[in-house]
């Protein structure tokens, strides 16, 4: 199992190192006006994913305590012990519930940033076979209507050219394999 980067040495039933300086749980000083016109979707999703990380990691610390920790037996001698473990284990699903809420306002604003138009998602989905007879969005525009319709017939075309082109290459590839399996 390897870990993840930054995640700092992990031993079951055990508190991990600190967060460094600058961590996502620590809060960052706000950046300048200037910088916060520049985050762009990008951005947002390179963060995302390490919050997604960082959430799988720590998600793997509670499931490695946990399997760690055996249930009280009624012995009193221990119960120091469990009550750090306890400690431990609810300040890391502290840890996990403010990641997810980062999480979500990341996805937010990224949803707010990154906005592709008013298409629905299901129209951005290409179909195999489905391209020909697909609805065409007509827009009130007029002249670019008509720009739009022209360069969208030209991609068609150029696209069953490639399509037809592919096939006949696959063809020839597959009689030149053909021919060196007969020589052999």
């Amino acid at each position: 199992m390897a870990s993840m980067p930054g995640a700092g040495a992990r031993l079951p039933g055990l508190l991990s190192q600190p967060p460094p300086p600058g961590h996502p749980l620590q809060p960052l000083p706000p950046p300048p006006q200037g910088a916060m016109r520049e985050i762009t979707c990008v951005t947002l999703c390179n963060v995302g994913q390490e919050t997604v990380q960082d959430i799988v990691s720590r998600t793997m610390d509670v499931f490695h305590m946990l399997r760690a920790t055996q249930l009280p037996n009624g012995v009193t001698h221990n119960h120091v012990v469990y009550q750090e473990r306890y400690n431990k284990l609810q300040e890391h699903l502290r840890q996990l519930t403010l990641l997810f809420k980062k999480l979500r306002l990341l996805y937010d604003r990224c949803g707010e940033t990154c906005a592709v138009s008013d298409v629905p998602p299901t129209e951005l989905i290409p179909f195999v076979g489905e391209e020909p007879g697909r609805p065409e969005r007509q827009s009130a525009g007029g002249l670019g209507s008509k720009e739009c319709q022209e360069v969208l017939g030209k991609l068609r075309q150029k696209n069953q050219e490639l399509k037809h082109i592919t096939d006949q290459l696959r063809n020839l590839i597959w009689d030149i394999n053909s021919m060196l399996a007969m020589r052999n």
